[in-house]
């Protein structure tokens, strides 16, 4: 970003015309007494903040930009916890009270679409990143001006402002940690990003709903975007106070501050789309965990392997068997008698909460062949144990139209060959569009629920 201070031998600073005080509202005489108590080192504060390049409108400019991608973003997150299938109350968090959205059983196809939103919450947020940093040191002369307001109007505008930068650098940074596996806060990821969020967008929508006509006239006056370095100048004092009051010398335009956002969220970008997109898979720099482990056919990424889940060799070599239940009825077959079933094979992705996927083939049996092989022939549900006994997901609950897809399956093999231990052998669910984590491995029991 431009700097705020005067280069040591630079041109003297630009006096702006101050910019009129706006009126005391009520209680007036509170505003007054704070005005006239002033905190130490606020005055030095103030002049501190030199760039000329800030104002309302680049201020408008990124905020257009993050208002029509954020909503994206907050949309994708809310999908992806629909995805994860409240209604078998294995979504987190999982008590939400009132703040419980409209469900509804999340479908198979197309089966790329839970890559798709997540996918695109994850990039995005990461992304935008950038943006959010400019947009941010935009506005930061705000966060400090005293009185901090004149009305109570103000009040409600600097506390959403202030839940606002709170809440996108919390969901950022965890958000970031998680993609990252580094869990190094004491706190439950999973209700501190939901509770987060829902903070973040009740502050969005307030301070969009003030703002929002100061956004518009600022973008349909003069542009500054075409304005070089040495002819760049603060724009007019503003009730908003973002423009600086002693304005120094600019050592960037305002094209160059848009330029440096833009340039940093396309190399994000760059570093970051790797893990949604197979062939460009080496160039997920930034997530090492998307990247392939190798070139073989089971090759790619794991996000926990068996020697973390605890399934050893030994339960999953020969005396493994998988057993089927669905009311009184109970079969029970081992991998041989797996192979014996008519065999299907389909081209499906798995996706993860982190946001990478990959896109595989896999062979193995239909669901709901195994369903009618205990009577069940239209399941409403199917409950999955792994052998894995710890952790949030060593289980699963499938509503009745993941079952009967087509492409549901019991997966024996992948890309030709039989799965290896850390992709779930002897066999693991895969069904179009489910959430990575329900695409359980080491797969011991299916429970159909008529």
């Amino acid at each position: 970003m431009p700097t705020d201070a005067p280069p040591p031998d630079g041109p003297a600073p630009v006096e702006v015309a101050p910019r009129a005080r706006p009126a005391y509202a009520a209680p007036a005489r509170l505003w007054r007494a704070l005005d006239r108590h002033r905190p130490p080192g606020v005055d030095v504060v103030d002049r501190a903040w030199r760039s000329p390049v800030r104002g309302p409108w680049l201020t408008s400019v990124l905020g257009a930009v993050l208002l029509a991608t954020l909503p994206l973003v907050i949309v994708t997150g809310l999908l992806d916890w629909i995805a994860y299938g409240p209604r078998f109350d294995q979504a987190f968090p999982r008590d939400v009270g009132w703040l419980h959205p409209p469900v509804f059983d999340w479908p198979t196809r197309p089966a790329w679409l839970f890559r798709l939103t997540q996918g695109l919450h994850v990039t995005l947020g990461i992304v935008l990143v950038p943006v959010v940093l400019a947009k941010l040191w935009s506005v930061v002369p705000k966060l400090f001006a005293w009185p901090p307001a004149r009305s109570v109007a103000q009040v409600l505008e600097r506390l959403s402002l202030l839940l606002l930068v709170g809440g996108i650098l919390f969901q950022s940074v965890t958000g970031l940690l998680n993609v990252q596996y580094a869990y190094l806060f004491g706190f439950d990821f999973y209700t501190a990003h939901w509770y987060g969020a829902w903070i973040f967008t009740a502050a969005l929508v307030t301070h969009v709903a003030i703002k929002l006509p100061r956004m518009v006239t600022a973008l349909r006056g003069p542009g500054f975007a075409r304005t070089p370095v040495g002819r760049t100048a603060p724009e007019p004092a503003d009730p908003d106070g973002l423009v600086a009051r002693r304005p120094g010398p600019a050592t960037m335009s305002r094209r160059g501050v848009l330029a440096l956002a833009g340039g940093g969220a396309l190399l994000l970008a760059a570093l970051t789309v790797g893990q949604s997109v197979d062939a460009l898979r080496r160039t997920a720099l930034l997530l090492p965990r998307s990247r392939r482990v190798d070139d073989g056919p089971t090759g790619f990424p794991v996000n926990r392997t068996a020697a973390a889940a605890g399934v050893t060799a030994d339960r999953t070599g020969p005396g493994w068997r998988l057993s089927l239940r669905a009311g009184d009825r109970t079969v029970t077959l081992d991998r041989a008698g797996l192979l014996a079933l008519p065999q299907h094979t389909a081209t499906l992705p798995i996706a993860c909460v982190e946001g990478w996927s990959t896109s595989q083939t896999w062979t193995g049996v239909r669901l709901r062949d195994l369903a009618a092989l205990v009577g069940a022939a239209d399941p409403a549900a199917a409950r999955v144990r792994s052998l894995e006994r710890s952790g949030l997901f060593h289980r699963a609950t499938l509503h009745g139209g993941q079952v009967t897809d087509p492409d549901a399956l019991l997966a024996l093999r992948v890309n030709g060959v039989d799965l290896s231990p850390d992709h779930g052998f002897p066999a693991r669910v895969v069904v179009p569009a489910l959430p990575g984590v329900h695409c359980t491995k080491w797969v011991e029991e299916i429970v159909f629920d008529g």
